[in-house]
């Protein structure tokens, strides 16, 4: 178990870590021995290679071999590619992840300063004929790690990167497939080996103690936070959330909440990276409530230090908008409940065995869409007087009228309770009212997560480019030498000694004897959670744990919200079109959908053939003759006419998934902006700030109890919507499953009827 003394040791090897010795004018200077900031990271996720790397030279995936269920791309005849079976369930060849790495080495190598590795290096246990071992699960990690080592490693000695590389756990890195239980265990030692090269030595301990860990990936500056998802994960049926003081969740976010408290206090910057993404949609979830909802209130505390968060597992091309208002009150009061869980016990995991299935896939993206629709729109701008000033005074003007109503909303005739006029409740104009909602004009109620597709050809294999503002730091040289990285090119000569049974990973008979005790810890773990929630007699018992401070009232929005250094400016995807590539078949397949079963009804326990499933039992070829590998942009947020991104502020998403929410229900998105300064106002004072992110608890007053009772829903219409093929949803839609489809083949599948109804005040802000 992770104890106390763990979590302290943790927190002074942070410290450590974080404290280097200050920057001074020499180790600014341009130097040979050094490197420039480019202002790009790569993101890569699920490179899952799919094969044995041990003394047999052959694979286990095969060229040509079938994409059927009991076949896996393992044996028979079939559609499978040289480069992989495109839109299967197939795995991962080896020829895909050597031809990837080549293509970074020549293209990417020298123009990114970090690469987030988000997880999943392990092949699925998707064949009974070749059951996966723990032998081969850390085998295929460690080419994963050979390949980096190919392209980014330093010269002078094994085990040193010319660029820091951050990676993190998968679920199919481990064994069983989601089962994590809490450290130190067997796997975090093995791993502690597996990523020597990666982890910090002050940060070795608590990576052993529970698989996080933290490096500076410009030093002094930006610091990236590898999270342990599993802990958080809802498949993980080894561990119960993050309530109780006594589960691994607990003292992770615990970790996590000191170490963005020393970020803070050193001026720096966090990302935070990890594998599954905190999604949550209507009925549907991928992490333990409890942690969602630690993990969303420390992005609200710390929006000041956060730049942005990043993960995979879903193969799926998207982000997610964590809206504030969702918080429940005990939340924000420094109390939780483990049965706190119980409350969604009645939603749908959103992974079926842990993974993403076609089904939850569709079911996911049309949840995302309808709720993105409900989002709070910004009233129409108010035509401008003829006699009214212009310029600079009528903006000064304007803040003047805003604090002037705010005032009188909290102290005049038109404060709470009042007659208020034309504003409505409280005298607030339309303006204060979703300024209000929105957490202020950089928008600081919502928080932004994104997830990114895979190497894995679920669907297309994708690599991601982001891109961010090193305005200031476009002169910074920073060396070569390991202890600039926090003890990221710790040679291997220098760590610690690691204590592992090596019967551990042999093949054979130990693997049951492993299997057994997981399942025998999986087992109590159930048993307690049982038993927990049965006892109705006995009072739910809250643990209290610490709020994290929020932002100080002098400073500034955070990078997330407002342009600044370190802040996201964009993206670019890049796919591999394997159809093209391994040049087997037509590139269109005219019946093919991915959201669909064969017989055009969705079958969530199906397994997905692939668009080329109709071949199955044939060699397309007497042997391969693929074109030349490469890695094309499927799109450029900086450039995208359909998204218009001008950067990735927490903004322009909500503006972004406002519209595509919009045309997903067949409505028109609000075109118009908010006529408001970039300046902050100074009446915003802390309180004010929490306030405004806690609106939904207005409603729950018997005032407002008695006022909703007033209102009465339209009668439900059904309503056809036909979506055009390059507008934001169906753009939206083909862009997550990464271009498989175009958009005038997803209007079939996602055009769909609707219950049109007037939205109620929960769902939109009424204005």
């Amino acid at each position: 178990m992770v104890g106390k003394a763990a979590l302290v040791f943790g927190v002074l090897a942070g410290l450590a870590t974080c404290r280097p010795a200050p920057a001074t004018e020499d180790s600014l200077r341009p130097s040979f021995k050094g490197r420039r900031l480019h202002g790009r990271f790569l993101q890569i996720t699920a490179v899952r290679a799919d094969s044995e790397l041990d003394i047999h030279p052959d694979p286990f995936y095969k060229t040509y071999s079938s994409t059927e269920s009991d076949a896996a791309c393992h044996r028979r005849h079939g559609p499978a590619g040289l480069y992989g079976a495109e839109t299967s369930a197939c795995d991962s060849p080896l020829s895909l992840v050597n031809e990837t790495f080549a293509w970074i080495n020549e293209h990417l190598k020298d123009s990114i300063d970090f690469v987030l590795w988000t997880g999943d290096s392990a092949r699925h246990d998707n064949d009974e004929r070749i059951p996966r071992t723990p032998k081969q699960i850390v085998q295929q990690n460690e080419f994963v790690v050979s390949k980096f080592d190919e392209v980014f490693g330093a010269d002078g000695g094994a085990d040193r990167y010319s660029i820091p590389v951050v990676p993190t756990f998968g679920n199919n890195d481990i064994m069983p497939h989601n089962i994590f239980l809490e450290g130190p265990n067997k796997w975090t030692a093995k791993y502690l080996d597996i990523w020597r090269s990666f982890i910090p030595e002050a940060q070795r301990h608590a990576f052993q103690a529970g698989g996080w860990f933290s490096v500076e990936v410009v030093p002094n500056k930006l610091a990236v936070l590898s999270l342990n998802t599993m802990y958080f994960f809802g498949s993980n049926s080894g561990v119960n959330g993050c309530a109780n003081k006594h589960e691994p969740g607990y003292e992770h976010m615990e970790w996590l909440r000191i170490q963005l408290r020393i970020i803070r206090d050193r001026g720096m910057k966090a990302m935070l990276i990890g594998h599954v993404p905190p999604a949550r949609t209507k009925g549907k979830r991928t992490w333990d409530e409890t942690c969602w909802q630690k993990y969303s209130l420390w992005m609200r505390q710390y929006r000041d230090v956060i730049v942005g968060s990043f993960y995979g597992h879903m193969n799926l091309d998207h982000f997610i908008i964590h809206d504030f208002k969702k918080l429940k009150k005990d939340t924000k009061k420094g109390e939780m409940s483990s049965l706190a869980e119980q409350e969604v016990d009645s939603w749908a995991m959103l992974e079926e065995d842990g993974e993403v299935s076609v089904t939850s896939a569709a079911d996911y993206l049309t949840d995302l869409g309808e709720s993105w629709a409900k989002l709070p729109s910004p009233p129409r701008r108010e035509k401008k007087p003829k006699d009214s000033q212009s310029g600079s005074q009528f903006v000064v003007s304007y803040v003047q009228d805003m604090v002037m109503s705010i005032f009188k909303g909290k102290h005049g005739k038109g404060g709470k309770g009042g007659k208020g006029g034309k504003g409505g409740k409280g005298g607030r104009s339309d303006k204060e009212k979703f300024l209000r909602r929105v957490g202020g004009r950089y928008y600081e109620g919502f928080g932004i997560s994104h997830a990114a597709p895979s190497v894995v050809p679920t669907y297309f294999p994708t690599l991601r480019i982001y891109s961010y503002n090193i305005s200031g730091l476009e002169d910074v040289v920073i060396p070569f030498e390991p202890e600039q990285y926090g003890g990221l090119a710790v040679g291997a000569g220098s760590q610690s000694p690691i204590a592992i049974q090596d019967s551990f990973w042999d093949e054979g008979a130990h693997e049951e004897h492993i299997e057994q005790d997981v399942e025998e810890d999986i087992e109590t773990a159930r048993s307690h959670k049982k038993t927990k929630k049965g006892s109705k007699a006995k009072k739910e018992r809250k643990y209290k744990f610490k709020i994290p401070d929020p932002p100080s009232k002098s400073s500034p929005p955070g990078p997330a919200y407002s342009p600044q250094p370190l802040t996201l400016t964009g993206f670019v995807q890049y796919y591999a079109n394997l159809t093209r590539i391994n040049n087997d078949f037509p590139e269109e397949i005219s019946d093919y959908d991915p959201m669909e079963g064969e017989t055009g009804t969705p079958d969530p326990q199906r397994w997905n053939e692939g668009k080329h499933k109709h071949y199955q039992g044939k060699v397309p070829h007497s042997k391969p003759h693929p074109k030349a590998f490469y890695y094309e942009v499927e799109y450029n947020t900086t450039e995208d006419k359909v998204y218009r991104l001008k950067d990735l502020t927490v903004r322009s998403y909500v503006h972004l998934a406002r519209r595509i929410g919009m045309d997903k229900v067949g409505k028109k998105a609000q075109a118009h902006t908010l006529d408001v300064p970039e300046e902050p106002c100074e009446d915003e004072d802390e309180d004010e700030d929490i306030t405004r992110l806690d609106d939904e608890e207005e409603s729950t007053t018997p005032k407002a109890k008695k006022k909703n009772t007033r209102k009465k829903k339209k009668k439900k219409k059904k309503k056809h919507v036909k979506h055009k093929p390059n507008g934001e949803w169906l753009t939206f839609v083909k862009r997550a499953i990464v271009g498989t489809r175009d958009g005038s083949d997803l209007a079939k599948s996602f055009s769909a009827t609707i219950d049109e109804e007037e939205p109620s005040e929960d769902e939109v802000m009424e204005l």
